[in-house]
């Protein structure tokens, strides 16, 4: 309970913030929109997060959360994330299957409900099933942002396939910036410029310089 004390003097939310979760609060929301097993998406700045709706009024979600590797008091690990709760959760990879209030889950952003079938490229499970499926992993689960998030879980429970179009859209991003014929002919020349520099030229010097840009060139 020290470190977790430590932790929220390093972490006190401020007045504005509170007065914010005042008003999350009180937002309520028409749960006769959503069905058990539904797939609930809202937005959270660049990303979205995901989870599947069990019915009066409760979300199941796959959240980062740093609050379990200090206590294990379930009152105090129920109690909704906050934001720095939520990067302390993600850079341990720390995180739990959690039910929550929909108005938690929605943290104060509009909710859409997706329920197609072509998100995959295999059929969904019907709702109670994909419920079920969610309330069996309630739990703490280790947590990467890229390979197993929100989206992986919510996407198990309602497809049986692990799967993250955002990890898809984010990587994909990554390797256009990263691996094109540009990328390859600037680190080449970089690569040259320091050696020539710092008069470092021998065979072991100049075969990163080569291979380097080599290699994106061909991933390009």
């Amino acid at each position: 309970m020290i470190a977790l004390r430590l932790l929220n003097w390093f972490f006190i939310t401020s007045t504005i913030e509170e007065e914010y979760e005042e008003d999350r609060r009180k937002k309520t929301y028409d749960v006769s929109l959503y069905k058990r097993g539904d797939l609930l998406i809202v937005s959270r700045t660049l990303f979205k997060h995901f989870g599947i709706y069990l019915g009066e009024g409760r979300v199941a979600h796959f959240i980062p959360d740093i609050l379990p590797a200090f206590t294990t008091e379930k009152a105090v690990v129920e109690k909704m994330v906050t934001n720095a709760w939520l990067i302390l959760g993600v850079l341990a990879k720390l995180a739990s299957v959690r039910v929550d209030s929909l108005a938690d889950f929605a943290y104060g952003s509009d909710i859409e409900v997706n329920c197609t079938d072509g998100m995959v490229s295999v059929p969904p499970l019907n709702g109670e099933e994909v419920a079920q499926r969610a309330e069996k992993l309630i739990g703490s689960f280790s947590y990467s942002l890229l390979w197993h998030n929100c989206e992986h879980y919510v996407m198990y429970c309602r497809y049986g396939v692990e799967y993250s179009f955002q990890t898809y859209q984010f990587c994909k991003a990554v390797r256009t910036a990263l691996l094109n014929r540009m990328t390859a002919m600037l680190s080449a020349v970089i690569g040259f410029c320091i050696i020539v520099y710092l008069g470092a030229i021998s065979p072991l010097s100049i075969l990163p310089v080569v291979i380097i840009p080599f290699t994106i060139w061909m991933a390009s």
